[in-house]
């Protein structure tokens, strides 16, 4: 295994990480920015609020969006159990 082996399987990690991240980042991204603009124009600055409809989008998010992040996950695997069989 040389360097480039090494940051090759380093960035499809990060990649990994981020397609299995993304949707519920995503997710929890946009429900934030709309209670801010629906706190900004009504004047509520309740602290609490945000939480609920968050971790609810994000669970959303997790069990529509799942069976992808899996399938990247399992790819990613796949191709590191292939390089291990191979010695790289």
């Amino acid at each position: 295994m040389n360097e480039a082996d090494a940051l090759k399987l380093v960035q499809d990690a990060i990649w990994a990480v981020i397609v299995g991240s993304g949707p519920a980042v995503g997710a929890a991204t946009l429900v934030g920015v709309a209670i801010a603009l629906l706190q900004a124009l009504t004047q509520v600055q309740e602290a609490t609020l945000t939480f609920v409809p968050k971790i609810l989008a994000i669970f959303a998010a997790l069990l529509l969006l799942a069976p992808v992040a899996a399938a990247q996950l399992m790819s990613f695997t796949e191709q590191v159990y292939q390089h291990i069989e191979t010695g790289f």
